[in-house]
């Protein structure tokens, strides 16, 4: 077929859908308010936020809001309405709490589906921890090289591959190694590590205050907030082999029910995809960190190892993607917080920021997956769409 072919055949393609889009009576986001209902509606709350004192022994009080993410854009070309309709169609064809969003990164135009709804981030919560850690390093505060010392008491819960390093005596390696180990691994001794270094919880809702990141929670990190979400109060004993498991198969189930439930309905490191897309789009671009932390940064993300059949599994070749998953607890045959988020670059050099956040499903994880991949694939067919004079990129 010839270039002149393959054109003709994109644009066929787009004079059929338009008219399909006004025959089906489709309104542009007429889902927000649907959105918006589901969730909390939180007004914004002046100056920074102050975290309340809590031992790893007391449940964590969710702090003040930090705000509300920007309002998605209207569709204002044949291409972004095709978007915003396929998103729109994903997320109501899939039998769970879903919110997605993908912003434009050089226009800054966004399409979402409960956009502005809080959902559990789990361990795309790393992604502000290591944000937080650049902004550090970038004020001379922090250095890459540095050397930390990780002990048997350092070790948290779930999934920490470097506890097989640290044994029954210590592990020294550096601070960029954790942020590393944290970021592709999805370490939570890395993650928790780095977090004491940065400040703790209340140095990165100081971050996503003052660079005016909205729409996104931070908690009190793994151990105090896994052991929440399971009705119990976290000990240290927790970390050693299967502690945490036992302890939590213990708990009464209306007790570890009603926390689960109050979790997922007001999760304390909850985040709007509009924000978070918000926030992935401003690291792009540069307006977070110096260039070569950025740069550092995105490398990182790049090289993530989880969640490669999610929003991964729907690449086309020549695009690339850096990305943070997150994967919370299960109870009976409900799962909360299954993730990913991540930018999407172009062969050409464009870039997407993606989220997709499942609050809570029981569909099995090929469902899951399939949902994100074909997210990643209505992005790729937009550029293309784009690419051949479907709605002009504004830069």
């Amino acid at each position: 077929m010839t270039k002149g072919r393959r054109i003709w055949g994109k644009a066929a393609q787009l004079c059929v859908l338009i008219p399909a889009l006004a025959i089906s009576g489709y309104t542009p986001h007429a889902h927000s308010a649907q959105g918006l209902a589901k969730g909390p509606i939180h007004s914004k709350q002046p100056g920074r936020p102050v975290a309340p004192q809590a031992s790893e022994s007391t449940p964590f009080v969710l702090p003040p809001e930090i705000g509300r993410a920007r309002p998605v854009s209207e569709p204002v070309d044949a291409a972004q309405r095709i978007l915003d309709a396929r998103i729109r169609q994903l997320a109501q064809g899939f039998d769970g709490d879903v919110g997605i969003a993908v912003r434009e990164v050089d226009s800054g135009w966004t399409t979402s589906w409960n956009g502005d709804r809080y959902f559990p981030q789990q361990s795309v919560s790393k992604f502000w921890v290591a944000l937080t850690a650049f902004q550090r390093i970038d004020a001379g505060q922090l250095d890459l090289s540095q050397q930390v010392t990780l002990r048997r008491e350092d070790l948290t819960l779930f999934h920490q591959p470097i506890a097989s390093q640290i044994g029954s005596g210590s592990y020294t390696t550096t601070l960029g190694d954790l942020i590393f180990r944290a970021l592709t691994q999805s370490d939570n001794t890395c993650n928790d590590a780095v977090l004491r270094r940065v400040g703790g919880p209340e140095a990165v809702r100081a971050m996503l205050s003052t660079s005016r990141l909205e729409g996104v929670r931070f908690g009190p990190g793994e151990r105090l907030m896994q052991s929440q979400i399971a009705g119990l109060q976290w000990q240290p004993s927790y970390s050693v082999g299967r502690a945490f498991y036992q302890a939590r198969s213990g708990v009464p189930l209306e007790r570890r029910r009603s926390a689960f439930e109050s979790y997922v309905e007001d999760p304390i490191d909850g985040a709007t995809p509009a924000g978070i897309v918000d926030g992935l789009a401003r690291l792009q671009r540069g307006e977070l960190l110096s260039r070569t932390s950025t740069e550092r940064m995105l490398s990182i993300m790049s090289q993530t190892r989880t969640g490669r059949q999610r929003l991964t599994g729907g690449l086309a070749a020549g695009w690339r993607i850096a990305h943070k998953t997150g994967t919370g607890q299960v109870l009976g045959s409900t799962q909360t917080g299954y993730n990913d988020i991540g930018i999407l670059t172009s062969p050409e050099g464009r870039h997407y920021a993606v989220a997709v956040m499942i609050g809570r499903t029981s569909v099995p994880i090929p469902q899951r997956m399939a949902l994100m991949q074909n997210v990643t694939r209505a992005v790729i067919s937009f550029d293309g769409t784009r690419s051949l004079g479907g709605g002009a990129i504004t830069r």
